[in-house]
């Protein structure tokens, strides 16, 4: 059988909890559960304070009294602060501190670390809703090119192993899930096109991979892969990219929307109000203010606050997806690979698209209203505190796309409304969104 080369991310194996130096905590405004084996360790526990403290605040859910699911048997109890009830006051785990680590509800003892398993082999990536995730991730201009010495590499600098795969089924995108993954990631750090072509190309290349996996396209996906790569080095859809719509309007009334839809949960972190705040002020928002005001202001804090800065760190939004896609399994979506079932790429897309513009939007307010300030610390609280609160919502992914097919911008002209800030005629020297 042939031998395959896996890329892997390294950079989640770096990641080290600072505990009560951190500005914010892990263990506020999320229920926490706690799987059948960890209970059953702490009725090992001798009875006494912690014992007492860990009977009481355990809650069994509804489903755990009738089956053991790791995430649903039981919760832990949150205080009147919405904090864990194990946290003490310097912010540090009782369990933890106490018994150690193997103690912990098996979320505990990973967070922030995502661990996927993919034909075998684990995939770790960052939740970036943890503070010092968000900065060893966004921050690192080489985040693939850091690694723990290994035997060889991949023209990502990340880690790799050689592991033998069984023959493929050219036209089963689960069979080619290294080639593919390897070609979006190529694309992602391509940047010969600005960062809102890359992300418009990933969608054509979902659509037609979709395609493929439907017997619409009589073509291997080996020879797609090679097609597309060739195209994308040759330039030929730049031309027609560069005359798709700019409507800052709908873009913005879309990251309004969506924020607005995080408003509505019933726990509204702080941090994240503190981002939505900056956001409004730094459009302008006021009594009367209108959406054509607030898009003028959108404008303004894209065009001198926002582009200016990520084109001196074009590596941070790249981080980001970059991470995204190693924690969702871009383009199959995760646990795809396990069910077997069939992906839609062009669906992930949409999901991966509707994140990005979130953030972006949020970051362009942000920018906007601390102007010239505007430092990686306002990119780190933005984005750390909004994937907090998106992340734990287990509704938002559904609104969302039902907010995209309301305001019609599932299309790719709609999709290009969302990703494009730029008039054709303007050149950027370097590649931001």
């Amino acid at each position: 059988m042939p031998r395959t080369p896996l890329i892997h991310p390294a950079y989640a194996e770096r990641f080290r909890c600072i505990g009560p130096a951190c500005e914010d905590t892990c263990c506020q405004g999320w229920a926490v559960p706690v799987e059948l084996v960890t209970i059953e360790k702490f009725q090992t526990l001798p009875y006494g304070p912690l014992r007492k403290l860990i009977d009481v605040n355990i809650l069994v859910t509804p489903s755990g009294e009738k089956n053991s699911k790791p995430a649903t048997f039981a919760t832990m109890r949150m205080n009147t602060s919405n904090q864990c009830s194990m946290l003490t006051e310097e912010r540090l785990c009782r369990i933890q501190a106490q018994l150690g680590e193997s103690f912990l509800p098996h979320s505990c003892a990973i967070y922030p670390r995502i661990v996927n398993s993919i034909a075998g082999v684990e995939d770790k990536s960052l939740a970036l809703s943890c503070p010092e995730a968000a900065r060893l991730v966004l921050l690192n201009p080489h985040l693939l090119n850091t690694s723990h010495p290994r035997p060889s590499r991949s023209r990502f600098g990340a880690r790799i192993e050689a592991r033998q795969v069984p023959p493929a089924n050219t036209l089963s995108p689960h069979s080619e899930f290294w080639p593919i993954r390897e070609s979006v990631l190529a694309l992602i750090r391509n940047r010969a096109y600005p960062l809102w072509q890359r992300l418009f190309l990933l969608g054509n290349f979902c659509r037609q991979m979709d395609g493929i996996a439907k017997g619409e396209f009589h073509c291997s996906i080996s020879d797609f892969l090679r097609d597309f790569e060739t195209s994308v080095s040759s330039g030929t859809a730049r031309k027609t990219m560069n005359t798709l719509p700019v409507s800052r309007l709908q873009q913005l009334d879309f990251v309004l929307r969506l924020a607005g839809l995080l408003l509505q949960t019933s726990v509204v972190h702080q941090r994240f109000s503190e981002c939505v705040q900056s956001f409004t002020r730094g459009i302008g928002n006021g009594p009367h203010a209108t959406l054509g005001s607030l898009t003028a202001n959108y404008t303004v804090a894209h065009d001198h606050y926002y582009a200016p800065f990520f084109e001196r760190h074009p590596y941070i939004l790249e981080n980001y997806l970059i991470n995204a896609i190693f924690r969702y399994e871009f383009p199959f979506g995760r646990g795809v690979m396990q069910s077997g079932a069939a992906p839609s790429m062009a669906h992930e897309h949409v999901w991966l698209i509707t994140q990005f513009v979130l953030i972006k939007g949020l970051l362009i307010g942000v920018a906007g209203f601390h102007g010239e300030a505007f430092s990686a610390g306002h990119v780190i609280h933005t984005v750390q505190a909004t994937s907090k609160h998106f992340e734990h919502c287990a509704e938002f992914p559904d609104r969302a796309y039902a907010l995209l097919v309301e305001r019609h911008l599932g299309s790719e002209l709609g999709i290009a409304a969302l990703l494009r800030n730029t008039e054709p005629a303007q050149k950027r020297r370097s590649a931001t969104a």
